[in-house]
């Protein structure tokens, strides 16, 4: 099927003037002329041309405050705009083209001169609009493409938790409502929605490491010896070393490695202090500590949410990060937030 000629409109106040342009290109498009500087307006509005000859000295609304008005609505801003006049000053060019025309002809015109012109810049925005779509479409492609790595990565870190979880039923979920918890804490904070993701990430696979130690030691009855408190230690240093090879965007191997040092330098591995530690893997340490302590384990029974949230208000600024306890603290008093089945639901930090 062929193309529709593309649409010119004329803005002129002489009728020399148009008949010249309409003689000139009546050949090759479909043409609209306006007399004036709001039948202009109106005739854009409703049409939609291709590209507008506008003549700038005209009686009432001038070229120049069409042509601002045109650029100034979303939806005729992109229609090229040539300016025609027998005014030759360089002020005026400047002004043209500082207000968004494309080009500029001075009368009395050479019909080929404006035939060509009009071709070139139809052309342009011809190139323009492909250029467009193609964006548009490679975007849709794009996203369409993170989606699926995101289910991708999603997926696989559900079956490296769950296959860690299986060593350590005694535990199972723990992970998730560290990350859940961490959410919470992050957007209380205030923080952005990439943080809030990193966090979750990083509460989710936080112990990771732990599928090398043994379950023996894991799953001991009664207080761990010191051997096995050493053995237990390495955790952070092997989650980092299995997840550093995941092309994440955010740290979360970082993380991961730094969620048991404390803001004095007392923790491990590396003994950081304060902002040496990652917000994120301070976020991850009240959340991790708060969760322990409420849980059963096989060395204990479950203390309760109540000396969980003693502990982290005893050490902040010890061992913690006093903005991130102070955080926690209110989720929980002020009913913000619970452990439990509908934890991921009430908890306002969750990234669905």
């Amino acid at each position: 099927m062929e193309k529709e000629r593309d649409l010119i409109l004329i803005v002129d106040d002489h009728p020399t003037n148009i008949d010249l342009l309409v003689s000139t290109l009546t050949n090759d498009y479909r043409l609209g002329v306006s007399i004036n500087g709001p039948r202009a307006l109106d005739y854009v509005s409703r049409q939609k041309p291709d590209i507008i000859l506008l003549d700038i000295m005209m009686p009432g609304m001038n070229g120049f405050e069409v042509c601002s008005r045109l650029k100034a609505d979303p939806e005729t801003r992109d229609i090229p705009i040539i300016f025609i006049t027998a005014v030759d000053d360089a002020s005026r060019k400047i002004k043209g083209f500082e207000l968004g025309a494309v080009d500029y002809i001075t009368k009395p015109f050479l019909a080929e001169e404006v035939r060509e012109r009009v071709r070139t810049h139809l052309a342009l925005k011809s190139m323009r609009e492909q250029l467009a779509d193609r964006n548009v479409n490679l975007e849709l492609m794009v996203r369409e493409k993170t989606i699926e790595l995101e289910k991708m990565l999603e997926a696989t870190i559900s079956t490296i938790t769950l296959m860690a979880e299986t060593r350590d039923p005694y535990t199972s979920g723990h992970q998730q409502r560290v990350a859940d918890l961490a959410c919470a804490i992050a957007k209380h904070m205030g923080l952005p929605k990439n943080i809030m993701r990193t966090v979750e990430l990083a509460g989710i696979l936080h112990d990771i490491g732990k599928i090398r130690v043994p379950t023996s030691v894991m799953n001991r009855p009664g207080r761990l010896l010191e051997a096995e408190q050493e053995l237990l230690k390495i955790h952070p240093e092997v989650g980092y070393k299995l997840l550093k090879r995941i092309p994440f965007t955010m740290p979360v191997a970082d993380i991961v490695f730094q969620h048991h040092e404390r803001m004095d330098g007392s923790g491990y591995p590396c003994g950081l202090k304060g902002d040496q530690i990652l917000l994120e893997a301070r976020i991850i340490a009240v959340a991790d500590v708060t969760e322990a302590q409420s849980s059963y384990r096989p060395y204990r029974p479950a203390l309760g949410i109540e000396v969980a949230l003693e502990e982290i208000s005893k050490n902040s600024g010890k061992f913690y990060d006093p903005q991130v306890v102070e955080a926690c603290l209110t989720l929980f008093r002020e009913g913000l937030f619970s452990f439990g089945e509908d934890s991921r639901i009430r908890d306002p930090g969750h990234i669905q």
